[in-house]
């Protein structure tokens, strides 16, 4: 009888813990939805490169930020985060750097045009890929939320850690690239409706950018 009513208890708690690791990851991904659909470094730059160099080039940088993001898991499941967001000096010094090279970047665009972007493509969806890497992980709002917000959905008593890091990772990653993708193919198609005007479109590009740049110096701790 006894054993019973203990059996009973502790199903009765691994139910109520499964729910919460249900409910947690469901919660986990609603908020990366939200920050996705807000128009961010990331956003900004793989519209800016749909615009500049089309979808496929868009797509690159969007798995360019994603593995961006894969590094930060693994540095938040291994505890090297925290030091990151402690460090005021850091912090700082990541956040200008981000700016100072989405700055450079839109600069680049606008007062120097390309003079045949077409010889040249495959190289330049190349460097896509690194611009996404380096955005992301100059992008200290990321450390931020990596270190300080994920842990939060991490459940110490359930054990297996680093699953449970692979679990939001993969969540986040099935998520944000879509969203991304979204955002190159509509900056893409308004690439094509003003296909005349590719100077304009450039240029607008160039200007995502350095807005993207100006956010992030100005955006604080």
């Amino acid at each position: 009888m006894i054993w019973k009513t203990f059996s009973g208890r502790a199903a009765a708690r691994a139910r109520h813990n499964r729910a919460m690791s249900v409910s947690s990851l469901l919660l986990f991904a609603a908020m990366e939805l939200v920050l996705c659909l807000t128009p961010g470094p990331a956003v900004l730059l793989v519209m800016s490169q749909a615009m500049r160099r089309g979808q496929r080039a868009s797509i690159r940088g969007a798995l360019g930020i994603l593995a961006g993001n894969s590094l930060y898991f693994l540095l938040s499941a291994i505890g090297l985060g925290a030091l990151l967001v402690a460090s005021a000096r850091v912090f700082e010094a990541l956040r200008w750097l981000g700016a100072a090279y989405l700055v450079f970047m839109g600069l680049k665009m606008i007062v120097k045009r390309t003079k045949n972007e077409e010889d040249g493509q495959p190289r330049a969806e190349e460097r896509s890929f690194l611009q996404g890497l380096v955005t992301q992980l100059a992008n200290p709002k990321a450390i931020v939320f990596f270190t300080a917000l994920l842990p939060q959905f991490i459940d110490p008593k359930a054990g297996r850690l680093a699953l449970q890091f692979f679990v939001l990772g993969v969540i986040s990653v099935v998520i944000e690239l879509p969203v991304l993708a979204l955002y190159g193919f509509l900056a893409d198609r308004g690439r094509e409706l003003y296909g005349r005007h590719a100077k304009w479109v450039e240029r607008i590009a160039g200007s995502l950018l350095i807005a993207a740049g100006v956010k992030l110096a100005w955006s604080s701790r």
